[in-house]
């Protein structure tokens, strides 16, 4: 480690191009969550059925998935500021649609095909994501150096946490007090100014890629290899897979503020943003003192504390022990994320980084939107709370499975690999 990493924990933001693409990631965060907080509001508002809210994140999983299994290549063969443009022009138009299912003389949209164009615009964006993720996730490593790469992925992760505190506030609040159609007005709003904003990034060349030339199909396959035969960084991702699969519960959170504890969209909201909340105080701590020691354990720990936040949120009846459980969840996932962040791309050649991002793309965008699929679908097959408190259970075994199966990573330091 070079001292100029240790030197402060704003060193990354010192770099003037990351600080302007951390600027712009923020934007593009805060849209995409507060758009997702409103629809999965509308969705339950419409249906008043769990199973469908759980759709939308199928609606996405699947295009998401199958984009990704080649997203990767592309990523690392063209430009990546070109890829993640095109992307966001995408959901740009996205958002356009939604905010027009709205308007005066659009409504017959929605009232004669029901929730179904808004599952068609949620996977569009899907394919739009798909490209997006790992292109950001690449792009990222190109505008700071090596040594302070784990202090750009906190702040990354701040980034993102930050917007997820906002959005789902703003979407819900908006909602609320004004309707759908000002929260997707806002949403649209933001999302044109983030394109704008990501303009003064300068673009960075495709990296050389080292070796032999692959043929296509066997450069399709080198990340999905390169994943599989590292332990870590398998440990890592699948630990985080399963663990928001089995319990994660945000799909379940507008039916949870109606049914359970009977509050609006404005609360909905606050309800929302909570595991945010935690994660952003969270990652502002791990910023000036980042896991390097046991981080393997702190790693298991963790993922164990939100397990059992989730059981926490299922049994409450109350909205301030809801919200404090929701914040200590976003308080472990932080600390999950930073560290598996970290150990994926410190690991990760360079020339490889795009298609390692896909893959990991695929793994945790499987366990968001599939997660949400899940939620909705135990819900509706054993019932709102107890789906939850079965989920955050099988999150707990997961994590006694892995400890026991994957030695290196439950003995994995940190301090070992950022150099």
């Amino acid at each position: 480690m070079t001292k100029s990493a240790n030197a402060s924990p704003f060193i990354s933001l010192q770099v003037p191009e990351f600080r302007n693409f951390l600027a712009g990631k923020f934007l593009v965060t805060l849209s995409f969550v507060m758009q997702s907080t409103v629809v999965f509001w509308q969705i339950d508002h419409i249906t008043h059925d769990a199973f469908f809210v759980g759709l939308i994140g199928f609606a996405e999983l699947v295009p998401n998935v199958a984009v990704s299994l080649f997203s990767g290549l592309v990523v690392d063969s063209f430009p990546r500021k070109k890829i993640i443009y095109l992307s966001l022009s995408g959901l740009t138009f996205s958002s356009f649609l939604l905010l027009l299912f709205t308007l005066p003389g659009f409504e017959w949209v929605i009232e004669k095909y029901w929730v179904y164009p808004i599952y068609s615009v949620i996977f569009f964006s899907g394919i739009c994501r798909g490209f997006l993720s790992p292109s950001i996730a690449a792009y990222q490593t190109q505008l700071v150096s090596k040594e302070i790469f784990p202090n750009a992925a906190t702040w990354s992760g701040v980034a993102w946490q930050g917007s997820a505190v906002l959005g789902p506030m703003l979407g819900g609040l908006l909602t609320g007090f004004n309707g759908v159609q000002t929260a997707y007005l806002a949403d649209f709003c933001i999302m044109v100014f983030s394109l704008f904003l990501l303009l003064l990034v300068p673009s960075k060349p495709v990296p050389e890629k080292q070796g032999e030339k692959e043929s296509i199909w066997k450069s399709l396959g080198t990340g999905w290899k390169f994943v599989f035969g590292h332990q870590l960084i398998l440990g890592a991702i699948s630990l985080d897979l399963f663990a928001v699969l089995f319990g994660g519960a945000v799909a379940l959170i507008p039916t949870f503020s109606r049914e359970v504890l009977g509050m609006g969209p404005e609360y909905y909201g606050i309800l929302r943003s909570a595991p945010a909340i935690g994660a952003v105080l969270c990652a502002l701590f791990i910023a000036v003192k980042p896991p390097k020691t046991n981080s393997g354990v702190i790693l298991l720990s963790s993922v164990f504390g939100f397990g059992l936040c989730m059981i926490v949120f299922a049994l409450s009846r109350n909205f301030y022990l809801s919200c404090a459980a929701l914040i200590v969840s976003g308080s472990f996932d932080m600390v999950s994320v930073v560290i598996r962040h970290t150990i994926v791309q410190m690991y990760t050649p360079e020339h490889m980084r795009g298609r390692v991002s896909a893959v990991n793309n695929i793994f945790i965008g499987s366990s968001n939107e599939l997660g949400a699929f899940e939620s909705g679908a135990t819900a509706k097959a054993f019932g709102l709370v107890p789906s939850v408190v079965i989920g955050g259970t099988l999150t707990l075994l997961t994590v006694g499975i892995v400890t026991a199966i994957a030695p290196r990573l439950r003995k994995m330091d940190l301090k070992d690999i950022t150099v």
